[in-house]
């Protein structure tokens, strides 16, 4: 029915009603989902058990379309019914003023109302593929929970690997100490230097407070994970972590740190700014709290928005990044260019003894696994937005890939943070159904203002809605660079993202952009003569060639990876190289302690050198032969002979 069907009763309900067909199994389903939105702002009923107090609508109608009457005595059909009932509900109201004043907005719905209720058992048919058996609006609480004491769980990771390895990275004798690139930063730029480099070590650069930072952000972790003061903790939190950030320099200035980073920014818009939440404690199907922090779904869109970026971002990359490997090969896709999996196996930074084995799938499987990562990648993210059925389809695709990628490679925790964002898409409805509990919801849990709503979940609903309204041009940007990599940001757009990126809560994600198709690794080789040298062998880099590819993730080697990165440039593209070469003719403890094996336990050596090396993974013939997991060919000199005396 249109707004020509418009009509009067003479007995007006005294609040909102709207009236159903309840012999329709599709309307039940629905009108269940507009019950819990409207949260008692609205009444429902049966045409069966109504009709006869409205004489004026014939029952013909009733049986066409909903019917929604107004305490005023008018009365609307069909999907105009609809829109006017939710509009009891306040972020709905758009639907209303859309079917009034958007040209053929009111056309549309209509007629899809139309075909949906001459096929209505097409539509419970996809109901049922789309949604399940439940309809409602999907509420979040399971999966905050797991959310943010996963997030905790990351966070003391990060701050405890980093903790073990801080005083020969950046420690006063270091490879690059904080307490000289601070000072040296703030001669250059002057007072900028404290915007440019939001830190806390601007107040106390030295051992005994980085240590300090490393162990409150231990402490904190700890907190988080049981849930105590989770908004205040995530603040904290994303303070210590930023100031480790920015003094570690290129040691911390990975894509998993700013992406914890940035979550950890985002998560503070979710948390329940309680001392003691007692929701946090809440499992599906137990007696439920008597007050549950409800969750904020303007925080709830910015960390699965994240997702959404950081997946679309890693896969189109690929894709535009002119690298045939990826299956673009003359501006046309090609399965038999599929070919990343050929070399990324033995070349990625730390692969784990399942690379090996992986290297040595066939061919084809190796192209499919590849068209397997780039659909995950890019189409999946756009079902994060989609019904249940197929958001939590979605959710499963991107938990295995990086489930699979964790497997074969050591990216300490980011896989574990990219599953925790991944949790945000399972709601309590698919919770209770694999416990095998029936979904009864407490009053507080559902969708209209929350009669605990504080004054600091407004706030945070506040300023959630402000961080997306900020970042979007900048994310939006982002995203369109992925598509358009020459393109260059516009000049207002730079300017404001300059002052965001120094605390890295808005950032651009896209590994393994370009492949690496060769594999060489920085021997370093000590002597005390010039004439024997001895080998400086790494935790966990290539170098003996019988040594198996470890595993040490979630624990990321951070001068190890820094390795890998210095292999593809040249010395002087890497000064912190220098600092290690130095540190090592001086016989430093702090950054010997990073290494697997020191040969000059006694007394450092008087000459340092690096050579070059190309690394490739055995084959079985070559492994079952010879017992090595890799061979090797020297090349040249990647780092002449620096002595002891060149230092004085």
């Amino acid at each position: 029915m249109t707004n020509e069907s418009h009509l009067r009763v003479s007995n007006p309900p005294p609040k909102p009603l709207m009236i159903w067909d309840g012999e329709c199994h599709f309307c039940k389903r629905w009108i269940e989902r507009w019950r819990e939105i409207t949260a008692g702002k609205v009444d429902y009923a049966t045409y069966q058990e109504a009709a006869a107090r409205f004489p004026e609508i014939p029952i013909e109608q009733f049986k066409r379309a909903v019917a929604f009457i107004e305490p005023d005595g008018e009365a609307f059909f069909a999907a105009e019914a609809v829109y006017r009932s939710l509009r009891y509900r306040s972020s709905k109201k758009w639907l209303t003023w859309s079917y009034d004043h958007v040209p053929g907005f009111a056309s549309i719905s209509e007629t899809a109302y139309k075909f949906i209720a001459r096929h209505r058992g097409l539509g419970s048919t996809f109901t049922r593929l789309l949604w399940g058996k439940d309809v409602r609006p999907p509420t979040y609480f399971w999966a905050r929970r797991w959310f943010l004491r996963m997030l905790g769980l990351i966070y003391l990771i990060a701050f405890v690997s980093l903790w073990v390895q801080v005083d020969g990275l950046v420690g006063s004798n270091g490879m690059s100490p904080v307490n000289r690139f601070l000072p040296a930063v703030r001669q250059q730029l002057g007072p900028d230097a404290y915007f440019l480099l939001p830190t806390l070590c601007w107040f106390d650069s030295s051992n005994a407070f980085l240590h300090f930072l490393c162990g409150g952000g231990v402490v904190l972790s700890l907190l988080l994970i049981f849930g105590i003061a989770p908004a205040l903790l995530l603040v904290a939190l994303f303070v210590f972590y930023l100031s480790l950030t920015i003094g570690g320099q290129v040691f911390l200035n990975f894509q998993w740190d700013v992406l914890l980073l940035e979550t950890g920014f985002l998560s503070i818009f979710i948390a329940p700014w309680r001392l003691w939440p007692r929701d946090l404690l809440w499992w599906p199907g137990l007696a439920t709290p008597a007050r549950v922090s409800p969750v904020s779904r303007a925080g709830l869109f910015l960390l699965k928005f994240l997702l959404f970026k950081l997946m679309l971002m890693s896969g189109v990359v690929k894709l535009t990044s002119g690298d045939n490997s990826w299956g673009w090969l003359n501006h046309s896709f090609h399965w038999s260019a599929l070919t990343a999996l050929d070399y990324h196996y033995w070349s990625q930074p730390l692969p784990t003894v399942f690379a090996w084995w992986a290297d040595k799938s066939p061919e084809w499987f190796k192209h499919f696994s590849v068209a397997f990562c780039l659909a995950v990648e890019i189409i999946a993210p756009f079902f994060i937005w989609a019904p249940r059925r197929p958001r939590l389809m979605a959710a499963g695709l991107m938990i295995f890939l990086q489930i699979i990628i964790a497997l074969t490679g050591n990216y300490c925790f980011f896989n574990l943070l990219t599953i925790a964002l991944c949790l945000l898409l399972i709601d309590d409805a698919f919770v209770f159904r694999v416990k095998g509990r029936a979904p009864a919801r407490p009053a507080s849990q559902k969708l209209g203002r929350p009669n605990t709503e504080s004054m600091t979940y407004r706030l945070s609903i506040y300023a959630a809605v402000i961080a997306a309204i900020v970042t979007l041009p900048i994310n939006a940007w982002l995203i369109f660079s992925a598509f358009k990599p020459q393109s260059r940001m516009p000049g207002w757009l730079a300017k404001f993202y300059e002052q965001l990126e120094a605390f890295r809560i808005v950032n651009g994600y896209g590994l393994f952009r370009v492949m690496t198709k060769d594999r060489c690794e920085i021997v370093i080789e000590g002597s005390a003569d010039g004439v024997e040298w001895a080998l400086y062998e790494f935790k966990w880099k290539p170098g003996d060639v019988k040594r198996a590819p470890g595993w040490c993730a979630p624990h990321q080697p951070r001068l190890d990876w820094q390795m890998w990165f210095a292999a593809l440039e040249a010395p002087e593209q890497n000064p912190w190289l220098v600092g290690l070469i130095v540190r090592l003719l001086e016989g430093s403890r702090d950054v010997t302690g990073l290494l697997a094996h020191d040969p000059f336990p006694d007394k450092p050596p008087h000459y340092i050198r690096a050579m070059f090396y190309r690394y490739r993974f055995t084959n079985s013939e070559e492994r079952r032969q010879s017992g090595a997991w890799w061979k090797r060919q020297e090349l040249r000199e990647y780092l002449p002979t620096i002595s002891r005396d060149q230092l004085r």
